[in-house]
């Protein structure tokens, strides 16, 4: 689902303990907690709050979660990757699919009763290729999916 929860562009695929996330975080320079890192830090807070800019993929299995940066990525990767989404859940007609994101993020779709999917995240972080790591998330209607692709899209626009 689409919780706005960092500030800036968010996707989110899944329930509250099993999902996988696109987002790009901004952080607020007024922030109490971004003021203070930026003193402990030794810099502004606007230096460290920077330009919003950067995507990132936060996942969650079983309550335990993580993520990792995508270091230049543009906006039309994570919306290519939504509008791809958002065209085979209209078009499946109830059956599989897979979308792929590049080398870092695949998504296999399978019906899971009357308009629902569970859905299965293939991560690869950049900085460890070696450990790819897997998300099943639990069913998800399709309907509520679309809209939340429909105000993740409208973010990027």
């Amino acid at each position: 689902m689409s919780p706005d929860g960092e500030g800036g562009p968010a996707l989110f695929i899944g329930t509250e303990t099993d999902y996988v996330a696109l987002v790009r975080p901004e952080l607020d320079p007024g922030d109490e907690g971004v003021r203070r890192a930026a003193e402990e830090a030794g810099v502004t807070p606007e230096e460290l709050a920077g330009s919003g800019d950067t995507w990132a993929v936060l996942f969650e299995r079983g309550g335990e979660g993580d993520g990792f940066e995508l270091p230049g990525v543009r906006d039309a990767e994570p919306a290519e990757f939504a509008r791809r989404l958002r065209d085979e859940l209209t078009a499946a007609g109830g059956g599989p699919f897979t979308v792929d994101g590049g080398a870092v993020l695949r998504l296999d779709a399978r019906p899971s009763g009357a308009g629902a999917y569970l859905f299965t995240a293939h991560l690869t972080p950049p900085d460890d290729a070696e450990k790819p790591l897997t998300v099943e998330t639990g069913p998800l209607p399709a309907a509520a999916l679309l809209a939340d692709l429909d105000t993740f899209l409208g973010s990027l626009a």
